[in-house]
């Protein structure tokens, strides 16, 4: 009995959580309240507060559900084996091919960059976009660290801009792929990547694509060999 209550209260959450995705996509996050999402759901506004403090909350909840995956795919990376460089790009491939390929992350990113507007009550959704980019931005500075000290090649400025430029780099292609799918996603982040990590200094040996890569690149396989 307690199995089935607790799998209903599961149901209902996911519910909700379905329901949210939905309205924000249709009203927009600001214009979207709980009795929206309560009644796209069919669930009346207290069971709405039963599984979440507020709209920032469900929010957050929302995205976690979908973008997690992503989210983890560039924790551990300090402590891969081999290049970090090549653990980095690969994990990023990863990433972009579930954007891609699966149309409620596309959904759910899609409300995150572009139906959100981070007014107060969305503070803590801001928050977490903060903290989200400053603990990935920080694994890729160590990343290019790693790689740095592994392969005698001194970097062309802080470890921690080329970071940032990185990842802003990374962003932007896919916030501009959620306007207009106007490109392939992961070609041309395939082609982007491999262009700033050749600018410096830091080209992949070892990528989805190799041929690609190489060309612009320059024999990118025979570096380190």
């Amino acid at each position: 009995m307690a199995r089935r209550t607790k799998q209903d209260a599961q149901a209902t959450r996911e519910a909700l959580l379905d329901a949210a995705e939905r309205v924000f996509e249709q009203r927009g996050v600001s214009r979207t309240s709980l009795n929206h999402i309560a009644e796209a759901a069919g669930l009346t506004r207290g069971a709405v507060y039963w599984h979440f403090k507020d709209k920032a909350d469900l929010f957050n909840a929302m995205m976690e559900r979908v973008t997690l995956p992503l989210e983890t795919e560039l924790e551990g990376l300090a402590q891969c084996a081999g290049d970090p460089v090549d653990a980095l790009v690969l994990r990023i491939a990863r990433s972009l091919a579930q954007i891609a390929g699966d149309a409620r992350t596309q959904r759910v990113l899609n409300i995150a960059t572009v139906m959100v507007e981070l007014v107060e009550d969305l503070g803590p959704v801001r928050e977490r976009h903060v903290q989200v980019d400053n603990a990935n931005v920080e694994r890729v500075t160590h990343a290019f660290e790693r790689a740095s000290a592994l392969r005698g090649q001194p970097l062309p400025a802080p470890a921690r801009q080329l970071a940032d430029g990185f990842h802003a780099m990374v962003r932007g292609l896919v916030y501009g792929w959620l306007l207009q799918r106007g490109f392939d996603l992961e070609a041309t982040a395939r082609v982007a990547m491999a262009a700033y990590l050749c600018g410096i200094g830091l080209p992949a040996q070892c990528m989805p694509d190799a041929e690609a890569f190489q060309v612009m690149c320059g024999g990118v396989g025979e570096v380190g060999g």
